[in-house]
Formats: C-alpha cells, sequence, structure tokens
C-alpha cells in the first residue's frame, strides 16, 4: 500500500484518465452482443459510441470553470464516482433507451475526470517534466479504450453483457480509492466551491479571456477534426472486423492493438516537443499521414488486402496519437493565465467531445447508405485536410 502511495502523482492522475476512457472503450466490443440482445440498429450502436460525449460537448467551457471552484482533485473523485455509479445501474437495463441515457450520464463523469487532469499535472509536476508528463496524459484514451476493448470480449464471450459494465464499475471505484489516498487534498486548498457574489460576472470574464484568443478556437477544432475520426474508426473496428468473418478473439486482439498503439502515440509526441520539435509542422504531418492510411484502410483498392489495411489502421492510430500530446501541451501553454488552464482545456475538450459525437452516427449512416464502409476514407481525408490548415493557421497565432 505504501508503495502505490509513494508512485509519482502523474501516473496516479493517468491512471483516473485512463479508467475513464476505458467507459468510452467498454462499449465497442459490446456492439454486437447489443445489437443481437436488445435489437439495436448500426446507427443506434453510432449514438451510444458517441453520446458518452454529450456532456463535453454542450457545456465543456462551464465545466472547465466548475472544475476551476470546486478543486479539481475533487472533480476527479465525482467524475469516477459518477462513471462507477452510472456503470452498476445500466448493467440491469433491458432495452436501449436507458442504456443510451445512461451513457450521456457517463459523460459527466469522463469531463469532470478529463477536464482535471491537465490541471493537477501542471499544479502537481515539476516543470522540467512537465511536457512528458503531458504527453503520458494523452495516452489516456489510447490505454484506457484500448485496455477495455482487449479486456471486453473475453468476458463478453463468457458473460451476459451487464457483467462487463459492472466489472467496469469495480475497476473505477478501485482507481477512485488510489486517487483519494495517493493526491493530497491540499492541491484543492485555493478552489472557491462556494457560490459567492459575482460569480456570473467571472464566469463571464474567464470565458471571454479564453475565447477572444485564436490559439484556444485553432486547438479545439484541431482536435475535433483528429478525436472524430480516430473513435469512429477504432469504435467500428470490431463491427467491421465480424462483417468480414473474423472470429472474436482475432477482433478482441487486433482492435485493442490498435487502440493501445495510439498511446505509444502520444508519449512520442510528448517527447518530440521535449526534444524541440515544431509542434505545428508536426500536426501538418500527422494530419497527412493519417488521411493517406485511412484511404488504403477503407479505398476500394485495397479491398480485401487484410495485411495491408490492418497495417495502415496501426499507422493510423500510433500516428494519430501524437496530437493529443501536442494539443493538450499547447492548450496548457497557450492558455491566457494559469488559472484558466482548466477553462481552455474544457473549450478545447469540448470541441473534440463534438466531433466524437457527430462523427461516429455520420459515418454509420454513410456506410448504411452506400451499402459499406468504403467511402469513409472521403470523410478522415477531409477531417485531416481541415486539421493540416488550422496547423498552419496556428503557426502565425503565437
Amino acid at each position: 500500500m505504501k508503495r502505490l502511495l509513494s508512485i509519482a502523482p502523474e501516473w496516479v492522475i493517468l491512471s483516473a484518465g485512463i479508467m475513464a476512457a476505458f467507459h468510452v472503450g467498454k462499449l465497442a466490443p459490446a456492439i454486437p452482443v447489443l445489437q443481437s440482445d436488445l435489437g439495436i440498429s448500426l446507427v443506434e450502436a453510432g449514438l451510444l459510441l458517441s453520446l458518452v460525449q454529450l456532456v463535453g460537448m454542450s457545456s465543456g467551457l462551464v465545466w472547465g470553470f466548475s472544475i476551476g471552484r470546486i478543486g479539481l482533485r475533487r472533480a476527479v473523485l465525482l467524475g469516477l464516482g459518477i462513471l462507477a455509479l452510472s456503470s452498476f445501474i445500466s448493467g440491469f437495463f433491458s432495452t436501449s433507451t436507458p442504456l443510451l441515457v445512461s451513457r450521456a450520464i457517463e459523460g459527466m463523469g469522463f469531463v469532470l475526470v478529463v477536464l482535471s487532469g491537465p490541471g493537477l499535472m501542471r499544479a502537481l509536476v515539476p516543470a522540467e517534466r512537465l511536457n512528458i508528463s503531458i504527453g503520458w496524459w494523452g495516452a489516456f484514451m489510447g490505454f484506457g479504450a484500448g485496455g477495455a476493448m482487449l479486456l471486453g470480449p473475453f468476458i463478453l464471450e463468457h458473460l451476459h453483457w451487464s457483467y462487463w459494465w459492472w466489472i467496469s464499475a469495480l475497476f473505477t471505484l478501485l482507481a477512485l480509492g488510489w486517487v483519494k489516498q495517493a493526491i493530497p487534498a491540499s492541491v484543492d486548498s485555493e478552489a472557491r466551491s462556494e457560490m459567492q457574489h459575482g460569480l456570473i460576472a467571472h464566469l463571464y470574464e474567464s470565458l471571454s479571456q479564453v475565447l477572444r484568443k485564436p490559439a484556444p478556437w485553432l486547438l479545439a477544432v484541431m482536435f475535433a477534426a483528429y478525436s472524430g475520426q480516430w473513435l469512429a474508426v477504432i469504435g467500428f473496428l470490431p463491427t467491421i472486423y465480424n462483417d468480414a468473418g473474423l472470429s472474436g478473439l482475432v477482433v478482441a486482439m487486433l482492435t485493442a492493438l490498435v487502440a493501445i498503439i495510439n498511446a505509444a502515440g502520444n508519449v512520442l509526441g510528448g517527447r518530440l516537443l521535449h526534444l524541440g520539435w515544431q509542434p505545428e509542422r508536426l500536426i501538418m504531418l500527422v494530419f497527412a499521414l493519417m488521411g493517406l492510411m485511412t484511404w488504403i484502410t477503407f479505398s476500394a483498392l485495397f479491398a480485401g488486402q487484410v495485411g495491408w489495411q490492418f497495417a495502415a489502421v496501426l499507422i493510423f492510430s500510433a500516428a494519430g496519437g501524437i496530437i493529443p500530446a501536442i494539443l493538450f501541451a499547447l492548450a496548457v501553454q497557450r492558455t491566457p493565465r494559469s488559472d484558466l488552464v482548466p477553462v481552455t482545456i474544457g473549450w478545447v475538450q469540448q470541441m473534440s467531445a463534438f466531433g466524437q459525437l457527430s462523427t461516429p452516427p455520420l459515418f454509420a449512416l454513410v456506410a448504411t447508405w452506400v451499402g459499406g464502409w468504403h467511402l469513409t476514407w472521403l470523410m478522415t481525408g477531409g477531417l485531416s485536410l481541415l486539421g493540416i490548415v488550422l496547423a498552419w493557421r496556428l503557426s502565425f497565432a503565437r
């Protein structure tokens, strides 16, 4: 126990982010089971996949401001608690509608954890290793979603899907206990949790400070362009592989590897920033590579060439992982004031959530309309091109 409590704070914070992302990824391996048990359509599956981002999309800025008031540590604990409770209750549902509602509630917990992580790192991690730590923080989605995609099929093969939701809740409670014991409560000593005179004026001032600057806008839309296509491609991989006739175990291993390797890109992104690489040029290079890889993955020219397609998806996910590391670091660095880090991260996360909420159902709708996934590369290519243009513009907004 003492050894766990002595671990550097960035690893404890990262564990909380991983558990939040675990709930995003837990649905993907369950989609075929839910389609069979609950009769949900492919478009409804896309909504289930993305609804966890509803809260972040609709109110990420306000949540970022609120976190600054209630305290970063308390926000993480509250977020993990919401995720655990919602996941536990969801296991008792037998229809798709309440499951959709619970995914939206889980989004509240996800947002509380994700918006607090970078601020906690800035408060607790020495400046000389902050970029590297932020790079590791960017890996929370790959590790968490990938871990869920790897573990989920093994559990779903032997147990009802409800047990998978309950096991996810148990893991989250363990992470909550670790954060509570390992992160000192003193980190929230300056947080003002009480509603006080001038709160609305302070909210307006904080939001205007962030939104008057071009950099937060550019970073936020770039994050949406990245995260939307990443979640759509990775989230539907089990369905795509099942349609191709691959077995459950093979699907689990391939999908998890694609998600987890994204975390390697996150770590690499932090290292490259630490070594002095120019971030905007790096972002443009990565977006171009992502567009090329999705063309190989989905184009009719490579239909049936599973080896080439899987290699392309791996490169797409690994290279793409560099982008969150850079964008989180730039959001921390280019916030107007240090106390506005959660607000800036909230805005970036709000647009990221918009991408993740809107893109999977759109991809599913187009795939249903045209009778396959062969036009998906046009949508991912368009998002990558948008990212390149915005990164070029960001280089002039220093």
